[in-house]
């Protein structure tokens, strides 16, 4: 069973429509210039941002949300950390009814493995795989975000809807 989306304690049903979930950042950076030419990265926040739609049998319920105050958003899209390391820090809060979940790249086969792994403190700490090249870690995130009333559309028995989100 996969897990709902779910906006301020809604969850977002199936007979609403599988939705379509993106996510993307939203920082407050830029590149300058230095007088030889040379490019420097300044970065003064980084948020993330998305947007999440549908078209089902029925509505997405989230009509009764108080949408002048921060909701509380769990994705049901994965976030992904790859490498060699062992604890992987977490660039987000996972979902606390969704623990993160670790795969391993297995010698030269191009088979990836389920890993034990713990979490704690934002930090993964995987159990080492024999064999491993690579670790991949998986959670999905939970974000306090603002959302405005989703638009609605209905045609021919389907409803149809848009959730666009930033980050608090």
């Amino acid at each position: 069973m996969s897990l709902p989306i779910m906006l301020g304690g809604v969850p977002i049903v199936l007979l609403a429509g599988a939705p379509d979930q993106s996510s993307e950042p939203l920082g407050g950076e830029t590149v300058v210039r230095m007088s030889n030419g040379q490019g420097v990265k300044m970065s003064h926040w980084a948020k993330e941002s998305g947007s999440i739609s549908g078209q089902g049998w029925m509505p997405a319920g989230l009509d009764g949300l108080d949408y002048s105050q921060p909701l509380e958003l769990r994705l049901a899209l994965a976030e992904c950390i790859t490498g060699s390391a062992l604890q992987v820090p977490l660039t987000s809060t996972p979902r606390p009814d969704a623990e993160p979940w670790c795969v391993a790249l297995i010698g030269d086969t191009g088979q990836w493995a389920e890993t034990p792994c713990s979490f704690a403190d934002g930090v993964v700490t995987i159990t080492p795989a024999a064999g491993a090249t690579l670790y991949a870690t998986y959670w999905y995130p939970v974000y306090q975000v603002f959302a405005s009333k989703p638009p609605k559309s209905q045609s021919a028995g389907s409803h149809g809807w848009t959730i666009n989100w930033e980050e608090a």
